[in-house]
């Protein structure tokens, strides 16, 4: 039976396995937890990792060829996420050592996040209950319906595409911008980057993060959106400039 560790903080697990998961994990498995709520790393991780052949890694959790070099017995790590950029996948593979991540099954939660996200704010749902629960009456205000909005989604992926398809049920314009897109699906309007930004009331952020998207929202991209128009970032913060976001918003 193979022996696989789990380097989930301790207060971690009910959030992502669940005793269900765990127990069905220990039916074909010997299974090593993370006792603390430390993101092991470096020689911690080689440390607990020793006579492992499987680790399930947080997304928190780094591996370089050094902690590789360290595992000899070590034949595959499994990335709970589907972002592997604190993996050397290359020093990986020179070890002989299999790289997984997960699935896209998380797809329709983020979506339904999203929608729920741009209800919110138009409908001033939290600004309202921040009142209600400090005992004061909130202020009447107008709220903005989605049906007939614009929303410019920023990636026409795999949760790019379910967004678009959910906007449209809202009855929603939806435009697209993917450069490695040639064709958008039905109802959906590929369009530059600058006429996204420009022309969507909504601007949601599901591009991937890497080099070419570093900042990608930055003091130019926040300047070209629509005066009162509403960003919403579902993506990885590196995407996103923090320091212009405050200055646009400011």
């Amino acid at each position: 039976m193979a022996t696989v560790l789990v380097t989930h903080p301790h207060s971690r697990l009910p959030t992502y396995f669940g005793d269900r998961a765990l127990s069905e994990l220990r039916g074909v498995a010997q299974v090593r937890l993370n006792p603390t709520d430390q993101d092991w790393q470096g020689a911690d991780l080689v440390a607990a990792a020793q006579g492992c052949d499987i680790i399930i890694a947080y997304r928190q959790t780094p591996f370089d060829a050094a902690v590789f070099a360290a595992l000899p017995q070590l034949w595959a790590v499994c990335r709970c996420a589907m972002d592997i950029r604190t993996i050397d996948v290359a020093a990986a593979s020179q070890q002989g050592i299999l790289i997984t991540r997960a699935s896209a099954g998380f797809g329709t939660a983020v979506t339904e996040w999203v929608m729920g996200v741009m209800i919110d704010a138009v409908r001033h749902i939290s600004a309202s209950r921040i009142h209600y629960q400090a005992g004061q009456e909130a202020p009447a205000l107008m709220g903005r319906e989605l049906r007939g909005a614009t929303v410019g989604v920023v990636g026409h992926g795999h949760i790019g595409r379910q967004v678009c398809a959910l906007a449209q049920a809202f009855g929603m314009q939806v435009l697209a911008h993917d450069p490695h897109v040639q064709a958008a699906d039905p109802g959906v309007s590929l369009v530059s980057w600058e006429r996204l930004l420009s022309a969507s009331d909504h601007v949601v952020c599901l591009a991937p993060a890497n080099a070419e998207t570093e900042n990608l929202m930055n003091a130019s991209a926040f300047a070209r959106m629509k005066q009162g128009a509403f960003f919403v970032n579902a993506s990885r913060g590196n995407l996103v400039d923090d320091a212009a976001l405050l200055e646009a918003l400011n």
